[in-house]
């Protein structure tokens, strides 16, 4: 133990600087002041006592009676507790009295505050003992550290974050410089040691294991070497608890402190990568031991420990363990003969989700499944990684074509559908599905070689196997890749027979995809039925609480609008499409989308605003890899006349400065958001005519154009959907409309800036 300083109270002296945590001392600083007992929680190694007696030392003048340090890490007697503080304080131990009514008479008259350190083995003792002292001692004040809250009322809980990423490096500067005195984090390291900070999970105790490593290797050698942290990681330093000396024995500590159900499903969770749900908790780590009632009480008090950390993803509720903690349960796992069962276990979860999602697409909840997808990325790898069984392996690569296309992981889909195809040549209908979705994706990245080679071997499969579904999506995507082409004439006969083959095969809700397609290159070729298809489309995505592809229809009808010169009515539908596309945050669609509104913004001479939302989807376009131009030669031509319009309106120097400004949103919500944000008068003259609809009618029109249905609707206004019906019926009467896309559009030209 440090030499004790000699101000009032124990406090040891540190032995080396602190370094960074000016938010939370302040933070904890401040719910001292107003709490009485404060427990700080986290992780073992997160630095859990350094920050209590950090802060305890500058709260010294505070606390005219002394700051004591109780330290119960060697104490493994609950009965124990009490003396051991009596001790630390230094109160005499006369007479017969139990030692805590001994303790509560020395504080009841004074002004202290006492550290409780290590408090988690001993959790029920010390809340016993801080609930009689509190009660006792008006003056006293209580800080706690431990891995599991206290769990007594009046607690306040502080929960310590992992040090960020510049505090990180600094602790691992300040610390590799007295083992290395050279070493200075510079611009030729830097990206190296954010890499080592990041995967050290931004934990202290490890960072600091790590510098000492420094004496004699480099950061990246260092970085390299993570993959058995537990045995880099090995150094130890004598002055500190024997828990907290090496990586290991943190890990131990906390291991111990788990109960064999707790420990069982701390093993299990190590096959998650990137975090988890509760349904893929249950459903993948119970049974044999843990049934599956239990594991949510069980995963409970592994939160309590800090064992696993609740968190969450686009708002969907997760949990995650840090990767320290992963890899020791990992080792555990493989140690219990546990780990290949558990390994499929995992694979089967991700599959059956991913066909769930695939099977259901066109339908209600594709905002919901994307983000889940999303959220399971870096599972979904882990199961595609498990070769045991290559055939599921191509199972899952296919069924989730719509996280790659549609989710923007073009790149990564390629990847996987690649070495999936290689690995399981069988004509199985594993491999039928796995050469659509690989042919998708290829198209998408401009790649008509691999989509024909890919395409050609599918189409023979779907007669092999007589399957219609099959047939029908190898012709939508041939008149895909002929619309890519430029090859309209072509296109249209193969829509049109992928949209009677869907039909007879899975009935109307599969093709709507070539039906929104159909529709724009119909348009494209001043087909007169482009339209009417168009809308169709629309009509039928609205009738299955579809949204992806109604999105999708409401702009393919935006661009034709535009081109027609039907200015307010492009306005109105590409905004309808952007305000559903919002909800998908979705790169691809975005920028495709977004492209088209800033088309519509330099025809009303709105060239600042164009140029930044063309700056958001040149960042979208490079973000997933493609860019307009492998949609065929419209769009890329009316991209190039836009372009042509806002440089000569902005000069070159402008162009570049509104990119940059359009460039500096983070996701495709984001960039959503900002294009929506500015307005534009669409038609003034039009905005001046007076409204034929009624107040509630004009209502039930704002609702529809922002793309509710006549059920949601019917929620928002407190009213029976019958009565929705009959308001949108004659809004459609009045205005002469047939569809929602167009009362969508009109009400753009009428809406109040506010509105």
């Amino acid at each position: 133990m440090a030499v004790v300083t000699a101000q009032a109270g124990n406090l040891p002296a540190a032995f080396s600087t602190f370094v960074g945590r000016r938010r939370e001392i302040t933070e904890v600083g401040h719910r001292l002041g107003t709490s009485r007992l404060l427990t700080l929680t986290g992780p073992g190694g997160i630095g859990k006592t350094r920050l209590a007696l950090e802060v305890a030392a500058g709260s010294v003048k505070s606390f005219p009676d002394g700051v004591w340090l109780v330290d119960l890490a060697p104490v493994q007697d609950p009965g124990a507790v009490a003396g051991v503080a009596v001790t630390a304080l230094g109160v005499p131990d006369l007479g017969a009295r139990p030692a805590v009514e001994q303790l509560a008479g020395h504080l009841a008259e004074r002004r202290t505050l006492v550290v409780l350190d290590n408090c988690e083995h001993l959790a029920g003792a010390c809340a016993e003992l801080a609930k009689t002292l509190l009660s006792a001692a008006p003056g006293l004040r209580i800080l706690a550290t431990s891995r599991r809250t206290l769990g007594i009322t009046g607690e306040c809980v502080f929960t310590v974050p992992a040090l960020s990423a510049k505090e990180a490096a600094g602790l691992l500067q300040d610390r590799a410089t007295a083992v290395r005195p050279e070493f200075r984090v510079s611009e030729a390291n830097r990206a190296e040691v954010a890499r080592l900070c990041a995967d050290l999970d931004g934990l202290p105790l490890a960072i600091e294991l790590a510098a000492s490593r420094l004496r004699t290797l480099t950061v990246d050698q260092l970085v390299n070497r993570l993959e058995d942290r537990f045995a880099l990681l090995a150094g130890s330093c004598p002055t500190r608890q024997p828990h907290q000396r090496t990586l290991r024995a943190a890990m131990d500590w906390s291991y111990e402190l788990c109960s064999p159900a707790e420990r069982l499903l701390w093993n299990r969770l190590s096959v998650f990568a990137g975090g988890f749900g509760l349904d893929a908790a249950e459903d993948v780590c119970a049974g044999e031991g843990l049934p599956v009632p239990e594991v949510l009480d069980v995963l409970d008090w592994l939160v309590v420990q800090s064992v696993v950390l609740p968190t969450e993803h686009e708002g969907l509720p997760r949990y995650r363990l840090l990767a320290t903690v992963r890899e020791y349960g990992r080792e555990r796992l493989v140690q219990s003969g546990e780990e290949e069962r558990l390994m499929r276990r995992h694979r089967d979860f991700h599959l059956a989700l991913a066909e769930r999602i695939a099977d259901y697409w066109y339908g209600p909840g594709q905002e919901e499944a994307l983000t889940r997808l999303r959220a399971e990325h870096a599972n979904l790898l882990a199961a595609l990684a498990h070769d045991d069984d290559p055939q599921a392996t191509l199972a899952l690569a296919a069924a989730l074509r719509f996280h790659w296309c549609a989710g923007g992981f073009l790149a990564e889909g390629r990847r996987q559908l690649g070495r999936a195809l290689a690995a399981a040549p069988e004509p199985t209908p594993a491999r039928a599905r796995a050469l659509c979705a690989a042919s998708w994706v290829a198209l998408l990245q401009s790649d008509c070689a691999a989509a024909d080679r890919w395409l050609a071997e599918a189409g023979e499969l779907a007669e092999q196997q007589d399957d219609r579904a099959l047939r029908a999506h190898v012709v939508g995507l041939r008149g895909m890749r002929e619309a890519f082409q430029g090859r309209l004439a072509e296109a249209m006969p193969l829509f049109e027979r992928a949209v009677a083959a869907h039909t007879a095969a899975t009935g109307k809700g599969s093709a709507v995809f070539e039906l929104f397609q159909l529709g724009a290159v119909q348009m494209d070729l001043g087909d007169p039925r482009g339209r009417e298809t168009g809308r169709q489309a629309v009509a039928s995505a609205e009738a299955q609480g579809e949204r992806w592809a109604r999105a999708h229809a409401l702009w393919t009808l935006s661009c034709h609008a535009w081109r027609q010169g039907e200015r307010a009515e492009a306005l109105g539908l590409i905004q309808a499409a952007l305000e559903i596309e919002r909800g998908f945050n979705e790169p691809l669609s975005a920028a495709l989308m977004l492209e088209t509104l800033a088309w519509i913004c330099a025809s009303y001479g709105e060239y600042q605003r164009a140029g930044r939302i063309l700056g958001s989807t040149r960042k979208l376009w490079r973000d997933v890899g493609v860019n307009i131009s492998a949609f065929g030669p419209p769009l890329d031509d009316d991209h190039a006349r836009c372009e042509e319009l806002v440089v000569q309106a902005l000069g070159r120097e402008g162009y570049e400065r509104a990119l940059a400004v359009g460039g500096g949103r983070d996701n495709p919500r984001q960039a959503i958001d900002f294009a929506l944000g500015g307005g534009i008068d669409p038609a003034p003259v039009a905005a001046a005519i007076p409204s034929p609809l009624t107040r509630r009618e004009r209502e039930v029109a704002a609702l529809v154009a922002k793309g509710l249905s006549n059920r949601k609707i019917a929620e928002e206004l407190l009213v029976s959907p019958r009565t929705v019906d009959f308001h949108v019926e004659n809004i459609r009467a009045k205005l002469g409309f047939s569809g929602r896309a167009q009362v969508a559009a009109w009400w753009a030209t009428q809406a109040p800036p506010t509105q």
